[in-house]
């Protein structure tokens, strides 16, 4: 499945670090940037994660609600946002129901690891509609983090 700029964006519900249960259509009425990444504690997810981080003003001051989703526990990533000092949601797909649901899975990845989130950027406006999908084939790389505020600016 590919998500494409003007898809509806699929649901989901998953749970974050705190263990609760959150839903994309609980955010309806707010501009959400959802990233994707294969795994805690990894170089290129934390510089990812971090580079939201350090600059999730931007994305409040552009009425944006910032997500991370991996396939990792909700016990990992609890451990992760706190020794990265994370100040946005981080969700377990654990299950591996979103991931593939935004064309953001790799069947196999490095070492043979099977079913790991790819590295992925949405942007979904208020009512639900993709407005930016950027889905990384190579996970060595980041996603336009400079285009994603760019489409958050006009909408």
């Amino acid at each position: 499945m590919t998500i494409e700029k003007g898809s509806k964006a699929p649901n989901f519900t998953l749970y974050n670090s705190e263990k609760k249960q959150v839903s994309l259509k609980d955010l309806k009425g707010k501009n959400v940037v959802i990233h994707f990444f294969p795994m805690a504690f990894t170089g290129t997810c934390t510089e990812q994660l971090c580079t939201m981080r350090d600059d999730l003003s931007s994305y409040k001051n552009l009425g944006a609600e910032v997500l991370g989703i991996s396939v990792d526990s909700p016990f990992t990533l609890a451990k992760f946002k706190e020794e990265q000092k994370y100040n946005f949601d981080l969700l377990s797909d654990f299950n591996k129901e979103a991931s593939p649901e935004y064309g953001a899975f790799y069947e196999e990845f490095a070492l043979g690891l099977k079913g790991v989130s790819k590295r992925a950027a949405f942007v979904v406006d208020k009512e639900g509609t993709v407005q930016y999908a950027e889905i990384l084939e190579d996970a060595g790389k980041l996603p336009d983090f400079d285009k994603v505020k760019e489409v958050l600016t006009n909408l």
